[in-house]
């Protein structure tokens, strides 16, 4: 019997939840953007467990609770102490009357439910109950608030104090919040009792603003970070940058498209590539204890476990930053 790859871990501090440095992010295989069929969305979590992977990320949001029916069917019958599952809270589905021939959020899925915003601790002891109740799991390991921009109060006051609860309680391993700014992400870890926060798309090799504010802060409290969307929603995806990528979900503007095509050029001299290069930068900041990279094939999750395993030189960093092309390492 072939004997189980694994990949290495990181702990988020304090809370011995262990997060494998590559993550699965299931907001793809819930029909983001396009639909993808059952038997896909399951070969593509079978092949990221293959491959070594630990950790999945859902959500309610992802789908309309698509993703995280579909990551517990296939995580059912996987030994529940040797991965690591987290889910979201923020956002609740109920019934959308009349419902709509599809989601008007982005996902390729039937409306028939819409979100509803509650970070209350009502709204959060629900939204884990729901979550629970889809996914068929005994237990959710990290559990986040999700996207508080317009809403920090009622997630500082109600929501966080609910899950610092649960977490004493012994229900989830380590609770946090995730979002796609930095510096409201800096806000919780000075003035709540957060273990980690989800940092999607700005700490990346197009943007290191959270250098300034962010990452300090997570060191400084002894706290984690996980670095999402470090593909940029696709710019950063593949060796060579196509004229359609994407940036922050939508057609690259001309420059940003230039400006990765040069980060491309500068990794072929050092003999890597751009993906690569995209999953190995944060994960050299001692605060960033994994990039979770959405997939929604087979073929997706090949192609991020070989630039995951990819041979990174520490030339490359030098290079850019020599360059202007990327922030030094604070």
């Amino acid at each position: 019997m072939t004997p189980a790859v694994t990949l290495p871990r990181r702990e988020i501090r304090r809370t011995g939840v262990q997060l494998t440095t590559l993550g699965f992010g299931a907001a793809p295989i819930a029909g983001l953007y396009r639909a993808v069929d059952e038997t896909t969305a399951r070969a593509t979590i079978d092949a990221s467990w293959e491959g070594g992977m630990r950790y999945f990320d859902t959500a309610p949001h992802y789908g309309l609770g698509l993703s995280e029916r579909r990551l517990g069917e296939a995580l059912r019958d996987r030994p529940r102490d040797d991965v690591v599952v987290s889910s979201k809270i923020g956002r609740l589905l109920v019934t959308r009357t009349p419902p709509l021939a599809r989601d008007d959020e982005l996902f390729d899925v039937p409306g028939d439910l819409t979100r509803r915003r509650d970070y209350s601790r009502d709204g959060v002891l629900r939204s884990l109950e729901a979550t629970l109740q889809r996914t068929g799991l005994d237990r959710v390991d990290v559990l986040y608030v999700h996207d508080p921009d317009e809403h920090w109060r009622e997630a500082a006051q109600e929501a966080v104090p609910a899950l610092v609860e649960l977490r004493e309680a012994g229900v989830v391993g380590a609770i946090g919040v995730g979002m796609n700014q930095s510096e409201m992400l800096a806000r919780f870890i000075r003035q709540t009792d957060v273990d980690v926060v989800m940092l999607a798309g700005r700490y990346t090799l197009l943007e290191q603003g959270a250098a300034d504010d962010l990452l300090p802060t997570a060191l400084e409290h002894g706290r984690s970070v996980v670095a999402a969307a470090v593909f940029n929603s696709g710019l950063l995806a593949r060796a060579q940058v196509p004229d359609t990528a994407t940036y922050d979900y939508q057609q690259a503007p001309p420059d940003m498209r230039g400006r990765a095509r040069l980060l491309a050029s500068v990794c072929r001299e050092h003999g890597t590539t751009l993906p690569a290069a995209a999953i190995h930068f944060p994960l050299r900041h001692p605060a960033v204890a994994s990039v979770v990279v959405g997939m929604r094939s087979p073929e997706e999750v090949r192609r991020n476990l070989a630039a995951h395993a990819q041979h990174v030189p520490d030339e490359l960093w030098t290079d850019l930053e020599h360059r202007g092309l990327l922030r030094p390492v604070g």
